[in-house]
């Protein structure tokens, strides 16, 4: 029987919204999760990488999301102002002794040029990015730990099991996390491996700030990462009204200094 082809259009756009959150999926996951055939499995991925929205591998599929995703350098050169009026407030909650958690991407990066310029020390610095610990790595007093895992390289960031279960090894007394996006259900990010990483965070910080610039409210991204229950903080760029209009509680609100 013929299925109807809104049914399968249906499908595929599931199909390809789940891949968005996977870095590598195999043929058997896909048939698995999805309850078709190896063949229908074949087709609809084949539709999937003519229309540019994933990559085909020997045995399975890539989203095209990773590849697409900019560049850690290329990420760099947005919201460079806000991102320096976050730092300046972040690295103001840092003490002497702490154990911090530095995320991956530009605004931690910002983070840690704060701590190089002005030191707060001594400290131990946990972090998954290979920029943040090449930046602090020199600095006197300023212990570095990389969390091991596996490399995306546009992203620069270590991930994957490996890098969760090194978690158990810290007491975090505060995670700066980042977010793609900011709306009144919660905070989403680019990647399911970036994500379930920020999760075993929040789970062990004994204080979770979240840092992200305007340009991210109102929007997702493709994995949903934490509700606003379990962020203690959001460090951000602009003030009260324009941060509720986006969805953000008011009560989470520390506006970074120089936003009129």
């Amino acid at each position: 029987m013929k299925v109807p082809f809104h049914i399968v259009s249906a499908r595929r756009q599931k199909l390809a919204a789940w891949l968005q959150q996977r870095s590598y999926v195999p043929l058997n996951e896909v048939c698995s999760r999805f309850h078709i055939s190896e063949a229908t499995a074949r087709r609809d991925l084949a539709v999937l990488a003519d229309g540019k929205q994933i990559r085909r591998t020997h045995g399975g599929a890539l989203a095209e999301y990773n590849h697409r995703f900019p560049s850690f350098v290329e990420r760099q050169g947005t919201a460079s102002e806000a991102k320096r009026l976050i730092a300046k407030e972040a690295r103001n909650m840092v003490h002497p002794g702490f154990d911090c958690y530095l995320d991956a991407g530009t605004t931690n990066f910002a983070i840690a040029e704060e701590l190089r310029r002005a030191p707060v020390t001594p400290l131990t610095a946990v972090t998954n990015s290979l920029p943040v610990a090449e930046l602090l790595a020199p600095v006197e007093g300023i212990a570095i730990h990389l969390l091991g895992g596996e490399l995306l390289p546009r992203q620069s960031v270590l991930v994957g099991r490996a890098a969760r279960m090194a978690l158990k090894f810290y007491e975090i007394d505060l995670a700066f996390l980042g977010a793609e996006g900011l709306d009144a259900e919660g905070v989403w990010n680019s990647q399911q491996d970036i994500v379930d990483l920020q999760k075993g965070l929040i789970a062990r910080a004994r204080r979770v700030i979240l840092c992200a610039d305007a340009t991210k409210l109102g929007r997702k991204a493709p994995v949903f990462m934490a509700r606003w229950g379990e962020i203690d903080l959001l460090l951000i760029d602009t003030g009260p009204a324009e941060a509720r209009a986006g969805g953000v509680p008011e009560a989470l609100l520390h506006q970074a200094a120089g936003h009129s």
